[in-house]
C-alpha cells in the first residue's frame, strides 16, 4: 500500500512538471505573453508616471494691472516669480477675459486702480480681486489658495521694506512624514504599480484556459489522468514567475527613472507582491474557464480590472469619502489592499501592522477565486 502511494505521489510530481515545462515553453514561444508582461506595464508606468499628477505646477494665470504704481508693479512681480504660475499681465481685463473664456487661463488676478491708495492709507484694507475657472474645480481652489499666500508673503515683505517688522500672533510650523516633499508622484506611482499588475496579473492568465478551449487542447488535458487541481497549478507557476518578474522590472523603473524612495524591504515588497499576484491570476483564470473565448476573456479581463483596480482602490480617489455602498464594494477589489501595501512599503517602511492584515485578506481572495475556479474547471470530458 506504501509503495502504491509513493508511485502515485510520484506519478502526480512528474506529470506536473511535464505540464509546468509545457507552460513555460508556451509562454516562450508566445510573444503576446512577454508583450502583456514587459512592454505593456512600460508603456502604462510611463503614462502614470509623467501624465497623472495632482501638483499644482505652472498653472497659466492672467495678472491684470489696472493700478500701475511701483507697489503694484511689485505684487505683480511676486506672482511672477512664484513657481506655481505662469503669469500674463495686462493693464485691462478684458485683455485677458477671452482667455479665460478658452481655458488657455485658468485665473485672473486683478489689482484694482485704487489698490496703492488704499494699501498706504491707514485703517483702509486694500482689496485685490481672484477670478477662477470654476469648470475645474481643483484648479480653481489652488489658483485661490496660491493667490491668498502670495498676497500674504508680499504684505510681509512690504512691511519689512518699510521698516516695519510684522510679527504674527501665531507661528506656524509644517511638518510632513513620509511624502516631505509633497511631491504627488510618490505615491502616485507606488500605486500605479498596483494598477498595472492588476491588468497584467488577469490579462496574462485570462487567454490561457481559453485559448485551450478554442485550439481543442484541453480536450487532450481531459484525457490525461491530470486532474483539475493539476492542470491549474502546472498552469499557475510559469506565469506567477511571469507575473513577478514584471513586478521587478516595474519596480526597478519606479526607483530608478521616477526616483521613488523605497524605504521598505526587498523581502517584504516580495510577499506582497505574490499575495496580490495570485488573487489577479486567479481572477483570469476564473474568467478564462467561464468564457472559453479569447475575445470574450480579454474584454471580461480590462473591465473587470483596470476599471475597479482604478476607481475603488484608493489610486486616486479617496475611499473614505465614497458613499457607503460603494465603500463596501471597495473591499473586495484587490488592488485596494496592494496600493496600501505599495505606498506603505515606497514612503513609509515595513509596517507590518498594516501591511500583515492586507496580505491575508489578498491570500483569502486568491483562495476564493481559485476555489472558483476548480469548481468551474471540468475534470473529465463531459
Amino acid at each position: 500500500m506504501t509503495a502504491q502511494k509513493t508511485h502515485f505521489k510520484a506519478g502526480r510530481a512528474r506529470r506536473l512538471k511535464a505540464l509546468i515545462i509545457k507552460e513555460s515553453l508556451q509562454v516562450v514561444r508566445d510573444p503576446s505573453s512577454i508583450l502583456i508582461a514587459f512592454v505593456l506595464p512600460l508603456i502604462l508606468l510611463f503614462l502614470f508616471g509623467y501624465g497623472v499628477s495632482l501638483d499644482a505646477r505652472q498653472v497659466r494665470l492672467g495678472v491684470v494691472l489696472e493700478d500701475t504704481s511701483p507697489e503694484a508693479r511689485r505684487l505683480a512681480a511676486a506672482f511672477q516669480a512664484t513657481p506655481f504660475f505662469d503669469v500674463r499681465t495686462a493693464l485691462a481685463r478684458r485683455a485677458l477675459e477671452p482667455d479665460l473664456v478658452s481655458g488657455r487661463l485658468r485665473g485672473m488676478v486683478i489689482i484694482p486702480q485704487n489698490f496703492t491708495r488704499d494699501l498706504l492709507t491707514p485703517g483702509v484694507t486694500a482689496r485685490i480681486q481672484v477670478v477662477t475657472d470654476g469648470s475645474e474645480t481643483n484648479t480653481a481652489n489652488y489658483v485661490a489658495n496660491y493667490a491668498e499666500g502670495t498676497l500674504a508673503t508680499w504684505l510681509i515683505q512690504e512691511a519689512r521694506l518699510a521698516g516695519r517688522d510684522i510679527a504674527p500672533a501665531v507661528n506656524l510650523v509644517a511638518r510632513f512624514f513620509y511624502n516631505s516633499e509633497l511631491d504627488s508622484r510618490n505615491s502616485l506611482v507606488p500605486g500605479s504599480l498596483a494598477i498595472i499588475m492588476a491588468i497584467i496579473g488577469t490579462l496574462l492568465t485570462a487567454l490561457v484556459v481559453a485559448r485551450e478551449w478554442e485550439r481543442g487542447t484541453m480536450e487532450a488535458l481531459l484525457a490525461t489522468p491530470l486532474s483539475a487541481l493539476e492542470i491549474v497549478f502546472g498552469k499557475l507557476v510559469p506565469y506567477f514567475v511571469l507575473g513577478m518578474a514584471s513586478m521587478a522590472v516595474c519596480t526597478a523603473v519606479a526607483f530608478f527613472l521616477y526616483g521613488i524612495p523605497f524605504r521598505g524591504s526587498l523581502p517584504a515588497l516580495a510577499i506582497a507582491s505574490a499575495a496580490f499576484l495570485l488573487a489577479a491570476l486567479g481572477q483570469g483564470f476564473l474568467i478564462s474557464t467561464v468564457t472559453r473565448n479569447q475575445f470574450l476573456a480579454s474584454q471580461a479581463a480590462l473591465v473587470s480590472a483596470f476599471l475597479p483596480a482604478f476607481i475603488l482602490s484608493g489610486f486616486v480617489f479617496e475611499i473614505a469619502s465614497m458613499p457607503w455602498i460603494i465603500r463596501q464594494l471597495a473591499q473586495i477589489i484587490p488592488a485596494r489592499y496592494f496600493v496600501t501595501d505599495l505606498q506603505t512599503l515606497f514612503l513609509t517602511g515595513d509596517v507590518w501592522s498594516l501591511m500583515g492584515p492586507n496580505v491575508l485578506i489578498l491570500i483569502g481572495l486568491a483562495g476564493l477565486l481559485f476555489a472558483l475556479t476548480l469548481k468551474k474547471t471540468p475534470n473529465r470530458l463531459e
